[in-house]
């Protein structure tokens, strides 16, 4: 309304100010909020640089939570250094309890390597990686290479089909679409058979999966959980602690492992990201074991429940040497970080590594840089196209990688998912992680090491058609990148420890 004062007419808010006083007021109101989230950000920029685990990701959060706090002070309050803590304080108290009860399981596997199977740099790295994971390295398995989910699902499917004492499915993302309806219907088909089924899921990558998918599995008698932190629901913002696994077992007797999850997507069904390039492995034999052990790990945290499961199977014939390597935030040792160190170190004349997701950390791109120097053929084959900040992050890491040496292939045809890692002529490993910080440090992972000359060559056999589809980053390309594009590869740098 307007009043008179001094011989004027000045308009009063309902509150009683009048517009120039209200405006000045709600002004300083305003300087005074930004003020204090800027000093909150110094404060927690402080708090970041001490107590960050890595001094990458103390750079990046200090650096954001200085400059940027508008953006960066709620991930940091979700994501930071204190949840990181007390999860992981969490898990290893569930660990030690787990393996308590688990101490009636025999792998039956021998931790001995085979006298002359195995010599120099081969050796060593079999050596360490024992050492590391505590985990066996065995004898009597045989594994197939499963190019693509045109093979690998068929061959997922008909082993399920053939169950006679249970299944175990475990996966990051399922989808509720054609291929998820598949999975559904093969896990339902053996339910009605009386066969005991364990399903598995992680909370985030599965979020988008209807709880009627779940009711539906368990109605028919299916164990089906979502891999959640302890007293948390499913939470669509729960960034850190993703269990990234993908695990089948039939029997106990054969596993499948890899980069594959269920969803139309990932057989090349969903533009723009098809054709979907993936690798994925099938192993019988008592490497099936350990793959078991790191399932009903993750099954214990979920469920407080250990399921009954066969821990003796039956070598094959082909006899191939094995490690299964499983991966979490929780581990005394930061283990997918060393074993992609030790890989790269212990490569005489060849690494080659696949990943969809090129963000290294210091330790591994030093390793990928020493290789190089000493004469190692270092290849990197890493996808054309990504989601946008993804695909920025990764070139600037890939060129820093072209500038030092190292030879980088960017996969053309559609997207390439798979993690794949070939060490000179007998090494090779499949599994589920990539080469960036939340594989290294922050997901649940596991990865095959296999230690066999014909295998070794049947997977260099595949990559070396994956190079013929790819286009090498040649040293100027690094040079003609316009300003706008590089302040984004620069920017997207901060936020690499937890992309």
């Amino acid at each position: 309304m307007w009043i008179p004062i001094n011989n004027e007419r000045v308009h009063v808010g309902v509150l009683g100010f009048s517009n120039r006083r209200l405006a000045a007021y709600m002004y300083t109101i305003l300087i005074l909020i930004i003020l204090a989230i800027y000093v909150l950000g110094w404060v927690a920029a402080a708090h970041a640089a001490l107590t960050a685990r890595t001094s990458q990701g103390a750079i990046a959060w200090a650096v954001s939570l200085a400059f940027l706090p508008f953006f960066a002070l709620i991930p940091y309050a979700l994501f930071g250094r204190s949840h990181f803590g007390r999860y992981v304080y969490a898990h290893r108290t569930q660990n030690r309890k787990f393996r308590e009860i688990s101490k009636q399981i025999d792998l039956n596997n021998d931790f001995s390597i085979p006298s002359g199977s195995l010599a120099g740099p081969d050796l060593a790295t079999i050596k360490t990686l024992i050492e590391l994971t505590h985990a066996p390295f065995c004898n009597g398995n045989s594994v197939q290479l499963l190019v693509d989910g045109v093979e690998t699902f068929p061959a997922i499917f008909a082993a399920i089909a053939t169950a006679t004492r249970y299944v175990v499915v475990q996966y990051y993302i399922v989808a509720d679409d054609g291929l998820g309806q598949k999975l559904k219907e093969c896990l339902l088909s053996k339910a009605k058979e009386g066969i005991p089924v364990y399903f598995l899921v992680d909370g985030y990558g599965s979020h988008p999966l209807p709880d009627a998918y779940l009711e539906e599995l368990r109605a028919a008698g299916v164990s089906a959980h979502r891999f959640l932190r302890p007293h948390h629901r499913t939470n669509r913002f729960q960034l850190n602690f993703r269990n990234h696994r993908k695990i089948v077992v039939v029997d106990g007797e054969q596993a499948f492992i890899g980069g594959l999850n269920v969803s139309d997507q990932y057989m090349g069904l969903k533009p723009p990201m098809s054709p979907w390039r993936d690798t994925h492995i099938q192993i019988r034999g008592p490497a099936v074991a350990s793959i078991q052990l790191a399932f009903i790990e993750d099954w214990y945290w979920a469920t407080h429940d250990i399921p009954s499961l066969s821990w003796k199977p039956a070598s094959s014939r082909d006899n191939i040497r094995c490690q299964i390597i499983a991966s979490g935030p929780a581990d005394e040792y930061e283990t997918c970080v060393l074993f992609f160190v030790q890989a790269i170190n212990s490569a005489v004349h060849r690494i080659w590594i696949a990943t969809p997701f090129y963000v290294p950390d210091e330790a591994v791109f030093v390793a990928l840089k020493l290789a190089a120097l000493r004469g190692v053929d270092v290849r990197l084959l890493i996808p054309a196209r990504a989601d946008y900040l993804m695909h920025l992050v990764t070139t600037l890491y890939a060129h820093d990688a072209v500038r030092s040496g190292i030879r980088v292939y960017q996969y053309q045809p559609g997207f390439m998912h798979q993690k794949v890692v070939l060490v000179d002529d007998e090494i090779a490993a499949v599994g589920s992680a990539n080469l960036d910080n939340r594989s290294l440090r922050l997901n649940f992972e596991i990865i095959a090491l296999i230690v066999d000359r014909g295998f070794a060559a049947r997977v260099a056999a595949m990559l070396l058609k994956d190079f013929a589809h790819a286009t090498p980053i040649e040293p100027a390309d690094c040079d003609h990148v316009s300003l706008l594009r590089r302040l984004g590869m620069q920017t997207s740098r901060l936020f690499a420890p937890i992309l």
